[in-house]
Formats: C-alpha cells, sequence, structure tokens
C-alpha cells in the first residue's frame, strides 16, 4: 500500500476505532495482537512500559514526594534507592525520614547539619552498629597491668583511668594505649578521684589526702572519720571536699585548707556512695544551678544542699522499702534531673524536682543487675556473668557482653562505667573508648571497649 494511501486508511480506522465502546476497543485490540508477529509484540511491548510507567517521584513536586516516603520503613526505602539514579537522589535527600530513622535507633540528632546526604549516610552507620550490638559482637576487651596487689578504686575520666591499690601506689592510666602516665605512692585507696593537677584519695585508714601528680606529694591529709572511707567527691569552684565512710556520716571538708566543715549524720549504714552535683530543675527546696550533695548507704539515698551555707540539713531521704527489706545497690545515677539507682526489685527513677519515683523498671531479666550508668535512651548494667545494655525507651535488654570471673565489692568502687555521653543516645562518634572496666583476682584491670563499627 502506497504512504498516502496508508494515511487515509489509518485516518479513517481511527476514527472508527474511537467510536467504539470500551469492550469493542479491547476486543479490537486482542485480534490485531493475535495477528501480529515477533517484531509486532515486540514493537507493543516497548512502547507499552514507556506509556503505562510513570515515575512519581519524578513528576511531584519535592515536598510532594517526601511527604509519601515519610510513610515507607527506612528498609524500603534503601531498596526504593536501588530504583534509579533519581530515585536515589530524591529519597537520600529526605533529611526527616532519615533522621526520624536514626532517633529511633536511639541515635542523637544534631539539626545544625545541613547536609542533605548527611543522614542517610548516618542511618547507614547506625544500622551497622545496631546490628554488632543485637549480634553481641560491639565490644573487645584488654588489660592493664601493673599494680602489685589486689586494686580497691578506680575512676574514669575524659580516656584516663586512675586505679588505686593495696599496693600503697595510685596510677593513671591512657585508656587507649595501655600505657601508665602517672603512677604514685599513696595510703590503701578505697576510692579515688582525679583532674589534670590533683588526685584524691579516700582510705581504709580513715583519712583523706589530696596528691599531685607531678611530683607525688601529698598536698592536703582530711582527717577526722573513724571508719573507712569509701567514697570522694569534690568541687574546685566551691573549695569543698566531700567523703563517705564506714562511720555511717559525711563530711564536708575545705579542699584547700584540708580542715572539717561539717560532718552530716542520719545514716545507720556505711556511706558507700557521695555525690556533688549541681540541680538543674526548680523546686520548693532547691533552684536551678545550686550545688547538691547525695549520700547513699545501704538502704537510703539522702539529700542535701551544699553551697556557701555549710550547716545544711537533709531535705530528703529516699528509700525503695519503709521497712528496710530491699537493699539499694552500691550504684547512683544523679544528673541534676534525675536520680536513679538499682536494687533487687528493678531500677528506680526518680524526680529531682518532685522526688517522686518516676518509674521502676521490673523485668524478670533484670533482677539483681547493678546499675553501672544512665541516660535518656541507654542504661548500662550489669551482674555476675554479661554486661548488658538495655534500651530505655522499650525497657528491653538489646545486647550483652560476657564478663570474666572479677572481683566482688559491695561498696562498688572496684568496677565503673566509661564513656557515658552514648548513653543519651549514641552519634557515630561516641561510640568508641572505655565502656566498662573492672578490677581482677590477678590484681589486673579488665577493660571493655567499643569495637571500631567496621
Amino acid at each position: 500500500m502506497e504512504r498516502k494511501d496508508f494515511e487515509t486508511w489509518l485516518d479513517n480506522i481511527s476514527v472508527t476505532f474511537l467510536s467504539l465502546t470500551d469492550l469493542q476497543k479491547n476486543e479490537t485490540l486482542d485480534h490485531l495482537i493475535s495477528l501480529s508477529g515477533a517484531v509486532q509484540l515486540r514493537h507493543l511491548s516497548n512502547n507499552l512500559e514507556t506509556l503505562l510507567k510513570r515515575d512519581f517521584l519524578k513528576l511531584l513536586p519535592l515536598e510532594l514526594s517526601f511527604y509519601l516516603l515519610k510513610w515507607l520503613d527506612p528498609q524500603t526505602l534503601l531498596t526504593c534507592c536501588l530504583v534509579s539514579k533519581q530515585w536515589n537522589k530524591v529519597i537520600s535527600a529526605c533529611t526527616e525520614v532519615w533522621q526520624i530513622a536514626c532517633k529511633n535507633l536511639g541515635w542523637q540528632i544534631d539539626d545544625s547539619v545541613q547536609d542533605a546526604l548527611h543522614w542517610k549516610k548516618v542511618y547507614l552507620k547506625a544500622i551497622l552498629r545496631m546490628k554488632q550490638l543485637e549480634d553481641h559482637e560491639a565490644f573487645e576487651t584488654s588489660s592493664l597491668i601493673g599494680h602489685s596487689a589486689r586494686v580497691y578504686a578506680l575512676y574514669y575520666k575524659d580516656g584516663l583511668l586512675c586505679t588505686g591499690s593495696d599496693d600503697l601506689s595510685a596510677k593513671l592510666w591512657d585508656v587507649s594505649t595501655g600505657q601508665c602516665v602517672y603512677g604514685i605512692q599513696t595510703h590503701t585507696c578505697a576510692a579515688v578521684k582525679f583532674d589534670e593537677q590533683k588526685l584524691v584519695t579516700g582510705s581504709f585508714d580513715n583519712t583523706v589526702a589530696c596528691w599531685e601528680w607531678s611530683s607525688g606529694a601529698r598536698t592536703q591529709h582530711f582527717r577526722g572519720h573513724t571508719g573507712a572511707v569509701f567514697s570522694v567527691d569534690y568541687n574546685d569552684e566551691l573549695d569543698i571536699l566531700v567523703s563517705g565512710s564506714a562511720d555511717f556520716t559525711v563530711k564536708v571538708w575545705a579542699l584547700s585548707a584540708g580542715t572539717c566543715l561539717n560532718t552530716l549524720t542520719g545514716h545507720t549504714e556505711w556511706v558507700t556512695k557521695v555525690v556533688l552535683q549541681k540541680c538543674k530543675v526548680k523546686s520548693l527546696l532547691h533552684s536551678p544551678g545550686d550545688y547538691i550533695l547525695l549520700s547513699a548507704d545501704k538502704y537510703e539515698i539522702k539529700i542535701w544542699p551544699i553551697g556557701r551555707e555549710i550547716n545544711c540539713k537533709c531535705l530528703k531521704t529516699l528509700s525503695v522499702s519503709e521497712d528496710r527489706s530491699i537493699c539499694l545497690q552500691p550504684r547512683l545515677h544523679f544528673d541534676g534531673k534525675y536520680i536513679v539507682c538499682s536494687s533487687a526489685l528493678g531500677l528506680y527513677q526518680w524526680d529531682f524536682a518532685s522526688y517522686d519515683i518516676l518509674r521502676v523498671i521490673k523485668t524478670p531479666e533484670i533482677a539483681n543487675l547493678a546499675l553501672l550508668g544512665f541516660g535518656d535512651v541507654f542504661a548500662l548494667l550489669f551482674d555476675n556473668r554479661y554486661l548488658y545494655i538495655m534500651d530505655l525507651r522499650t525497657e528491653s535488654l538489646i545486647s550483652r557482653w560476657p564478663l570474666p570471673e572479677y572481683r566482688k565489692s559491695k561498696r562498688g568502687s572496684s568496677f565503673l562505667a566509661g564513656e557515658a555521653s552514648w548513653l543519651n543516645g549514641l552519634d557515630g562518634h561516641n561510640d568508641t573508648g572505655l565502656v566498662f572496666a573492672t578490677s581482677m583476682p590477678d590484681h589486673s584491670i579488665h577493660l571493655v571497649l567499643w569495637k571500631e563499627p567496621g
């Protein structure tokens, strides 16, 4: 058929086809398809794919695309990224979607990061780390060797670990290298705390001492307790040092002068923990910025106002059982907003503004677990066999790590948590360094460290 005749015929057929009903059109197409050969069918297949496919991510405004993507789970979104370069570009740039996905995994969100592709990368890193935690493969171990007798006291700060031993020495270790930075002769240490210039020690000889790292000299000696000193804390701004003792008292000292300013009484058991911390909430008894002292024994936590006014009275006494049938674990978390302590009944969290119990975390798995660290997202716990991470949003244990036969201590000073910022949410940078340290029967220090995410 000539071209001109074909065009005339095609126009007539088109007019007739358009006048048919949908059913007649379908029957006509079926008939034509049945008459077609391989070349025609291939041509039909190629053109139908183009006519029927609608790339809505490409056609829709970006804001509508982002709205639709928010309804998909992260794993589906990752699969969608494989559809085309355009899809990958749009999905990767959907900041809100990836931020929510990261937050759901327990990741901290920094809204100041403007890079559109940043949060998808963070999510990919996050799922890798969370998979390691779920598979109990997120940590590795190391040891510090150098003491010749039992290590009673540990304190960690900014990558440095201080150890106080029965060998009458205290050592400062660089955790990343395992090297001893300082080693000085002391008394027998039951508690230690340090900064760049000095070391403060509580001792079984009933005294507290302050030492200079650079020279090893004792610069202050605090005498007055009649029992071993199990816990110390200090604040240079206030020029105050506090100590908790087996004589059931807490003493407040002038840090620079070495004189006793006050003796706080009321405990009926060994005072195993004292904590000095700025208050961050307002109540009838204190305001933000006020310094607060917490002291804990086997059954009670006492709250004291500490500042320029030394003659303070106990503001409140907290306990988990009125008849003293339930003991508190010798660990205490206080960040200025909440007080957290563990017991055989579970984890107790008090609101510091009202002193009310906010929640009690009771699960079969955490019976007799001791508290190491507590944050907004995660808690670090341990028992005789394992180190545990709890997701506080679901109150479930998400990871564990085996522990060796470490030395047990009723006072809780021979084991501690390391870096703590990740407990408020991981961010891809704070999951490094020390997680946990404890003294061993062979006088070494067993370290649990974050493993590289891979």
